[in-house]
């Protein structure tokens, strides 16, 4: 995995870096010590429910071959395909790079939430 950081043509310090999505697996055995059967209608169909070897978690679409991720402390950015000279390229070019990017969402966090104003009834 690449890194840089760098300033943006109005300033802004950005970082960025490339996400590979790597094939995963939970578990390759069986953890459970014992089968027992359980009260409900299980929907399952198959008795072993570990997850194929080999097999990556579902992307977004475009995505599955990885991204150029920019972010800074206000936002992020997302770039698909992965440029191939982002990691020695001119910070010029990395800010091209930066403006053709996709925003990202992030996930809400506590210390954000608690920076909305509250009305008391």
């Amino acid at each position: 995995m690449g890194y840089r950081v760098f300033r943006d043509s109005q300033g802004t310090e950005w970082q960025a870096w490339d996400v590979v999505p790597q094939l995963n697996e939970r578990r390759e055995i069986e953890r459970r010590v014992s089968m027992t059967p359980v009260e409900h209608a299980d929907r399952r169909r198959d008795p072993d429910r570990r997850v194929i070897k080999g097999r990556r978690p579902m992307l977004t679409s475009g995505l599955d071959g990885g991204w150029l991720c920019f972010e800074n402390s206000r936002e992020k950015r997302r770039l698909s395909p992965i440029p191939k000279d982002w990691t020695r390229c001119s910070s010029e070019e990395l800010d091209r790079y930066l403006q053709l990017a996709k925003l990202a969402h992030r996930p809400s966090t506590a210390a954000q939430l608690s920076d909305i104003p509250r009305t008391h009834p």
